[in-house]
């Protein structure tokens, strides 16, 4: 979770969180239930007093009681973005105001959000384990997406740095605990893979005081060979038919993959995303496919799709959006609309660090 924010070239801050995000948006068949169907599943599971715990703040508690506390949070009778926000919540110790941001939601919204979730888990007694194996399939696609949203919030933190390691490393391992619980699931493998090459970047993601560098300028030496080998080695033995992470991870291969930004596949990672809003549509998956498109095809076909998009639901305070229009609009020497879109997405964006980034773009454009 990217078309990559910084695929462009002088693009704008390499973020995976342009798609990472848009699994925590999106409502999974649970959000279909009936209000009475979701009370009697909760009835019927067993009753026993859950409490949330508070993360410790280095994320250096036991893995099994962590990924034990996922499970909890990811019950089948709590709605997907419920488990989601609720996990991010007491697992990752993320804010509100955070939990917000993935989702695309006002604080409020998540507030009462979290309040509902917690007091079903609380009423309905929902058990503190991981479950057997023949149930852990109705639970993988909220634990997955929650794995996702603390890779991201690693990866794209909010607030001052750019990057948090601890989360980033917390992410990957207890990944890898569920793909020893769950050896031959080929989507768990792949979400394995989509955060590996993406770590496999980070000594390159920023320079020496923390100042965003895009993945066009990265010294490509600095990037983890080790991680991008496992990475593109999961991928092999994955099935043709991907799942959004399986697709997702291989948007991320072509640029790793790519001796510099030039060489880069942006015609197959355009039909990747063709893939992926097929399978999984959001107006942010529809954002990074128009960006493939116009490194592709050009900056004018894919200004086109990203017009389209800006009255789409929950992009009105999404700052790639004007980012990314800012971004093409300069290149087709449009300076002056190119200035008052990086504006737009400087009062948005997220972190101090993207905040300096388009600042410096917002100077070069004006000059």
């Amino acid at each position: 979770m990217r078309a990559l924010s910084d695929w462009r070239k002088g693009g704008i801050p390499d973020n995976p969180g342009a798609w990472l995000t848009t699994v925590a948006k999106r409502r999974a068949i649970d959000l279909l239930r009936h209000a009475g169907a979701e009370d009697r599943a909760l009835r019927r599971v067993a009753v026993e007093e859950y409490e949330p715990v508070e993360p410790d703040p280095d994320i250096n508690g036991d893995i099994d009681d962590r990924l034990r506390l996922i499970f909890t949070c990811c019950h089948p009778a709590l709605p997907m973005d419920a488990r989601v926000a609720l996990t991010l919540r007491t697992v990752a110790g993320l804010t509100p105001a955070q939990i917000a941001r993935a989702f695309l939601v006002t604080e409020p919204a998540m507030d009462k959000r979290l309040v509902r979730a917690r007091a079903k888990i609380k009423h309905a007694g929902i058990p503190y384990r991981v479950p057997p194996p023949h149930l852990m399939p109705e639970r993988r696609d909220g634990v997955l997406a929650v794995l996702y949203l603390l890779f991201t919030e690693g990866y794209s933190a909010t607030g001052g740095a750019l990057i948090r390691i601890p989360l980033l490393r917390e992410a990957i391992r207890l990944t890898r605990l569920l793909v020893e619980l769950m050896p031959d699931d080929g989507e768990v493998r792949a979400l394995l893979a989509l955060m590996l090459l993406h770590h496999a970047r980070t000594a390159a993601r920023t320079d020496a005081v923390g100042n965003v560098v895009t993945l066009e300028e990265q010294d490509r030496s600095l990037w983890d060979r080790d991680a991008i080998t496992e990475a593109l080695t999961i991928l092999r033995s994955l099935v043709p038919r991907a799942g959004r992470y399986g697709l997702q991870a291989r948007i991320a291969a072509c640029h790793l993959e790519a001796s510099d930004a030039a060489s880069t596949n942006f015609a197959r990672i355009a039909e990747l995303y063709d893939a992926l809003a097929f399978l999984d549509p959001s107006p942010v998956v529809e954002l990074n496919r128009a960006v493939a498109v116009a490194m592709s095809q050009g900056p004018e076909v894919g200004l086109r799709l990203i017009d389209a998009l800006v009255t789409s639901r929950g992009m009105d305070d999404y700052y790639l959006l004007p980012a990314t229009r800012a971004d093409l609009l300069r290149r087709m020497g449009r300076r002056t609309e190119a200035a008052t879109e990086y504006e737009k997405a400087l009062q948005l964006a997220p972190s101090e660090a993207e905040k300096r980034y388009l600042g410096k773009r917002l100077a070069e454009t004006r000059r």
